[in-house]
């Protein structure tokens, strides 16, 4: 009865715990959420809660250059997907399924922009651009570089961890019952690799929206939107910036339940088979 009562209590300790976790790691998107919501035009304590409004949300691209800044973030973050997506989906395959004199190094070297601090990555991308003769030409193009750059990491580290779980017989089984390579690969391998790739894709887009230091350094004219909010930020942040971060944040989320829910279904489909 004691150690019943005792389990009872730890799994509901457990539960709280991780409630309260949760709820501090989601604190600053929903002050972001709420902050969308105020009027500040009359206070410049803009983090104070002055009055509740709906023109932050209907007027978002008042503030001059904040929407060209978001669609400059979003345009690179999309190419930047795309492509380190594709390469490092690629180098993930190659390291997890074959042999090769290097393969150790080869990992290490993936590894290390993963763990070189931003601003040194940053300032010998610039040293790079600059030796290349592109010093007078950064822009849209030297950040797009960059942002694949540091992406294709977190894509070959995502996608290595899918593979490594992933059974070898269901591939075999397949192969056995006269499917081709190239017919395994499509019918059995990608499904069940493809939620990897698809939180490779999602990291990679939100950390090359995200990012400010390489950006920085290697944006020359081009302003995106975190480099608007930081500049925005020396005057005074207009409260449509939190528009834009509230509306990222259901974006994501919405898509991290719709691809859950799509796995759960897959997953009853296949049981009751």
């Amino acid at each position: 009865m004691i150690a019943r009562i005792g389990r009872a209590l730890r799994s509901k300790v457990t539960l709280l715990l991780g409630v309260l976790v949760i709820l501090y790691m989601y604190i600053p998107n929903m002050i972001v959420a709420l902050m969308s919501f105020n009027d500040a035009s009359s206070n410049r304590n803009l983090y104070k809660f002055q009055a509740f409004t709906w023109d932050n949300w209907t007027n978002m691209c008042a503030p001059d250059g904040m929407c060209e800044s978001v669609v400059t973030s979003v345009k690179i973050a999309f190419l930047t997907t795309i492509v380190a997506t594709a390469i490092g989906t690629a180098a993930a395959f190659g390291l997890v399924r074959h042999r090769f004199t290097g393969r150790t190094t080869m990992n290490l070297i993936l590894f290390l922009p993963m763990a070189t601090p931003e601003i040194v990555m940053g300032s010998s991308l610039l040293a790079l651009f600059v030796a290349a003769g592109q010093g007078g030409n950064l822009g849209f193009v030297t950040i797009l570089i960059a942002h694949i750059m540091f992406c294709i990491s977190f894509v070959v580290v995502t996608v290595k961890s899918r593979l490594a779980g992933l059974d070898s017989n269901l591939e075999q089984a397949a192969m056995d019952l006269y499917a081709t390579e190239a017919q395994t690969f499509r019918k059995v391998t990608l499904p069940l690799v493809f939620p990897g790739i698809l939180a490779a894709a999602l990291l990679s887009f939100s950390l090359s929206f995200d990012d400010f230091i390489i950006t920085n350094l290697n944006a020359g004219q081009t302003v995106t939107f975190p480099m608007y909010v930081w500049g925005a930020a020396q005057r005074a942040l207009p409260m449509e910036v939190n528009v834009v971060g509230t509306l990222m944040f259901i974006i994501a989320l919405a898509l991290v339940i719709i691809g859950e829910v799509g796995s759960r279904k897959r997953r009853k489909m296949l049981a009751a088979r």
